[in-house]
């Protein structure tokens, strides 16, 4: 799949936006500061309806009017899809595919597939287990409906069971309830996990060697308060039994996949705690172009590639693998300069010169 056009309306710095891009490689080139990331950063919200980096939908609101508007026409081996979105101030959204309203956020996932590489990205190496849950959590949204409606019937399940948990007056029935509901719901988020941190193996260690110059060796491993893998429904429900008392006393629940994290370790050692940043940017670089490897395979089409500013970042060995291995998919590149990439573009790439909001010829 590949974006053909791009729309922005009063987004970020941007009052009016209208372009086309190439099938190919396209860099956004600009001093920092002048409105490269927002355009990423819009073609991301048309994939998950929600930005990479606010959890604030006004502060994408142009600060001198009432609402922004996104739209973007994907080009698919199938049928076309137009996304567009209208974002207000008071928190609302309106979400159309091909001029058809979207009710509910788990109906846009999976028409517009992208992954984006960030420097903010190290995060899912470097931070707390639950930067790594949602990196893997929107993955799996993206690519299945089913694990989306699961994920939300869990979050909504443990809620209440921890309201009930603070409550004095407790309802062992009712609680009885919510355990067989979360054991449900939970083994089959865990389940989709393992599959998906086995593709990342799969996919992973060719890659990642690779990129070491076959210097290193990369694991994923899943790490879960549920021990019994080949029958995590049972298990699941038997520690929740067992920790009512103590999920009682601390007023939340103790086992289940919102507690659960996967680590990265380099030649057997843990890359968050013992790896170089060198070693952790590979890890990061590792697990973005295995995820395309994974969409590619699940959806038959590569998804758009959004690299934002990290090429110059990055070593000649890194660099080399990332621009070698875009050929067949659309590459979104920001940059404050095209040194690096003048011998990776031909006819068909497109620049386009970035300054104040503005696209200048």
């Amino acid at each position: 799949m590949f974006i053909k056009k791009i729309q922005m309306l009063n987004y970020r710095n941007y009052k009016s936006l209208n372009i086309t891009l190439g099938k190919n490689v396209n860099v956004f080139m600009g001093d920092n500061a002048q409105g490269k990331t927002n355009i990423l950063e819009a073609i991301y919200y048309c994939a998950f309806a929600k930005s990479h980096r606010t959890s604030k939908d006004k502060e994408l609101i142009n600060w001198d009017s009432e609402n922004a508007y996104i739209s973007v026409l994907v080009g698919k081996d199938r049928l076309d899809k137009n996304i567009d979105i209208n974002i207000l101030k008071d928190g609302r959204k309106a979400i159309r595919i091909n001029k058809i309203k979207v009710s509910k956020i788990g109906e846009l996932f999976g028409n517009f597939n992208v992954v984006m590489f960030s420097p903010e990205d190290l995060r899912i190496i470097k931070d707390s287990p639950g930067v790594r849950r949602r990196f893997i959590d929107m993955e799996l949204c993206q690519l299945d409906s089913k694990y989306y409606y699961n994920l939300v019937q869990y979050n909504k399940i443990l809620n209440e069971r921890n309201v009930l948990l603070k409550n004095k007056k407790l309802d062992k029935d009712i609680l009885d309830i919510y355990d067989i509901q979360l054991a449900k719901f939970g083994s089959d988020i865990i389940k989709e996990r393992l599959k998906y941190i086995n593709k990342l193996n799969y996919y992973g260690k060719n890659i990642h060697s690779d990129i070491s110059s076959g210097k290193e060796d990369v694991e994923f491993k899943y790490i879960s308060t549920i021990r019994d893998f080949e029958n995590i429904e049972n298990n699941f429900y038997e520690l929740l039994s067992r920790n009512r008392s103590k999920d009682i006393d601390k007023g939340s629940t103790s086992v289940g996949p919102h507690r659960d994290d996967f680590t990265v370790l380099i030649n057997d050692i843990d890359t968050k705690s013992f790896g170089s940043q060198g070693q952790q940017r590979s890890a990061v670089l590792t697990i973005k172009f295995s995820s395309l490897k994974i969409i590619k395979e699940l959806t038959s089409e590569y998804p758009v590639l959004l690299l934002d500013d990290v090429l110059s970042e990055l070593d000649f060995n890194r660099k080399r693998y990332i621009l070698s291995t875009i050929g067949e998919i659309q590459t979104i590149i920001t940059c404050t300069g095209i040194e690096d990439l003048t011998s990776y573009l031909d006819d068909s790439s497109r620049v386009f010169k970035v300054k104040e909001g503005d696209i200048l010829s």
